[in-house]
């Protein structure tokens, strides 16, 4: 799935062709819902190109005509580039399914604070059932509130954690054997008026990636995790608990059989340009450090963040590929006008 640019604020319904609202979600006419969120959710995009020979030949089958390698589709490898955020998942290199979901969506009210994203990625408890539904349906579900929000003018600090309760909600409906529910971390972020609100639960990271002068990269989240919580204990160092076998056990989660459903939740104000880096650990297992990222990133997550989420997401399938992994990137300060997209390299789309 690549998608483009995001639509803008609607005028009509698009199933009923009533008037509605640029703050409005959903048509009063109809209930159909209007510009929802981008979400990674398998449909709308085939395979982009040969991860072995890199043609863009792949045939309806999913096979490549070039060398005969099938491509990954669906879930195993999707895009979405809104222009003002855009992010990639994939399954990586030894896992049997994609257990990452991301959900993008930007909203422009006309007023004089601009534009504003919302983002949201969930990586699913690999040890509870169904965790790639869990992760899907927590991400979309998040989604969809921190627009409402957004579209309305709500306080994002309080959206966020109505975005976490009707995350919660979501995955508690798709039921589980008794005492052992569903669950997903989460992390989600809010851009708009020159702030980023950012909200978590487990060891899905978000980072500011800096680019000016006088700004430093740094790790906005602090893990939900056993490894965190050898660290602040002095047990271990952060690089000996991240390789325990216990490390990556997270103490915080999305899912029914967790009852401090609140998130941790923090404001930040970027002090110049830079890009908002949300990611499973997936990706900042091979690198956790900030700085590092920021090196990977920059400077083109400013000007084309999908080819930088692309290239962050092949650092990690070239580092190993040993868990799922999602990037997604939102260049700031945010522009009512994002610049177009350079074009994909040969065998992409």
């Amino acid at each position: 799935m690549t998608a483009g640019a995001a639509p803008d604020a609607p005028g009509v319904c698009h199933r009923c062709g009533q008037p509605v609202g640029a703050t409005d979600s959903f048509c009063e006419s109809c209930g159909a819902e209007l510009a929802p969120p981008t979400v990674s959710d398998g449909a709308g995009g085939g395979p982009q190109a040969c991860e072995a020979c890199s043609s863009g030949r792949i045939s309806a089958d999913g096979f490549c005509e070039s060398c005969g390698h099938r491509a990954r589709s669906g879930r195993d490898h999707q895009e979405a580039d809104l222009r003002l955020v855009a992010g990639v998942t994939d399954r990586g290199l030894r896992h049997h399914r994609n257990e990452d979901a991301m959900a993008l969506g930007t909203a422009d009210i006309a007023t004089a604070a601009g534009p504003a994203v919302v983002a949201v990625v969930c990586d699913g408890v690999s040890t509870s059932p169904r965790p790639d539904e869990a992760s899907l349906v927590a991400a979309r579900a998040a989604a969809r509130v921190l627009l409402a929000g957004v579209r309305t003018g709500a306080d994002p600090a309080e959206t966020s954690a109505a975005a976490v309760r009707a995350a919660t909600e979501a995955v508690a409906g798709l039921d589980g054997p008794p005492g052992d529910a569903p669950a997903a971390t989460f992390v989600s972020a809010v851009v708009a008026a020159g702030a980023a609100t950012v909200c978590w639960m487990g060891d899905s990271r978000a980072y500011w990636l800096a680019s000016g002068p006088g700004s430093t990269s740094q790790q906005l989240t602090t893990d939900d995790s056993m490894a965190e919580e050898m660290v602040a204990a002095g047990l271990l160092s952060e690089a000996d608990a991240l390789t325990s076998p216990v490390g990556h056990v997270v103490t915080r989660w999305i899912g029914a059989d967790f009852s401090d459903a609140a998130p941790r939740i923090v404001g930040f104000e970027p002090p110049g340009p830079g890009v908002l880096l949300l990611c499973s650990d997936g990706l900042w297992n091979y690198q956790p450090e900030a700085a590092g990222l920021a090196e990977l990133a920059l400077p083109a997550a400013l000007t084309d963040p999908l080819g930088a989420a692309r290239a962050l997401v092949s650092f990690a399938l070239a580092a190993g590929g040993g868990d799922n992994v999602t990037a997604v990137l939102v260049p700031f300060p945010l522009a009512r006008s994002a610049p177009e997209p350079p074009p994909a390299p040969a065998g992409l789309t």
